[in-house]
């Protein structure tokens, strides 16, 4: 499997933020979100061909209980099924962050889940905006993962009216646990950040969802491998 990068830091988002975390990053994309904050796994895919056996012994030399395999989007990799539920044997507590564009049986502890909406698409001229939108929403995807795992919805938020969009999206999913939901600001430098998480942990509160920091832009700003 093509992997951008496996790296030691804390887990920066969602249920687990501050939680010292190995991560292993696969490269490849079946979306092109404009505001991706890793290109070089989307719009420029790089990285190494990776045996699933480098990978367990390389994530399990790190002193280190949870493994996060996130991407990129990693349930377009069916080897990362074999990846997760070796790192399990090996008593690692796996979070996988995808998208929820694509069905993938596979083991996890937590399913953290980053629905892509319409705030998400990029403009037409680069190519990939009508197959961005034929991908981004899979209901059926969505019900499988937050019926069959512990789960959590993060969702980008970049101006305030996208809030109601993620309202109108959640209506769509009437048994998901309002506890579980995520809003997270559309940023990847310290001062926006700080502005929007400001509005949007007013939002959440109201709504009975949760603020979800990036604690990684705000301790390391968009550094690679942090």
């Amino acid at each position: 499997m093509r992997i951008a990068e496996v790296f030691h830091s804390i887990q920066g988002e969602g249920r687990l933020t501050g939680v010292p975390s190995v991560f292993v990053r696969t490269s490849g994309c079946n979306l092109r979100c404009w505001f991706c904050d890793t290109p070089y796994t989307s719009w420029n895919p790089e990285g190494d061909e990776r045996s699933v056996d480098s990978l367990v012994e390389e994530a399990t030399a790190f002193d280190c209980d949870h493994v996060v395999i996130t991407g990129g989007e990693p349930m377009l990799v069916k080897d990362v099924a074999e990846l997760a539920g070796r790192l399990k044997d090996e008593g690692k507590h796996i979070t996988i962050e995808t998208a929820g564009t694509v069905d993938l049986d596979v083991p996890a502890d937590l399913m953290s889940i980053s629905p892509k909406r319409a705030n998400s698409t990029p403009q037409a001229e680069t190519g990939w905006a009508e197959r961005h939108e034929a991908r981004r929403h899979r209901p059926d995807v969505i019900r499988r993962l937050t019926s069959d795992y512990d789960y959590q919805l993060k969702f980008v938020v970049d101006r305030p009216e996208d809030i109601e969009d993620v309202a109108e999206y959640l209506d769509e999913f009437p048994h998901i646990d309002p506890t579980r939901v995520y809003l997270m600001p559309q940023a990847i430098d310290r001062e926006p950040h700080a502005e929007k998480c400001g509005w949007l942990g007013e939002a959440a509160e109201q709504r009975g969802w949760k603020l979800c920091r990036r604690l990684h832009i705000e301790l390391f700003g968009n550094k690679r491998g942090t």
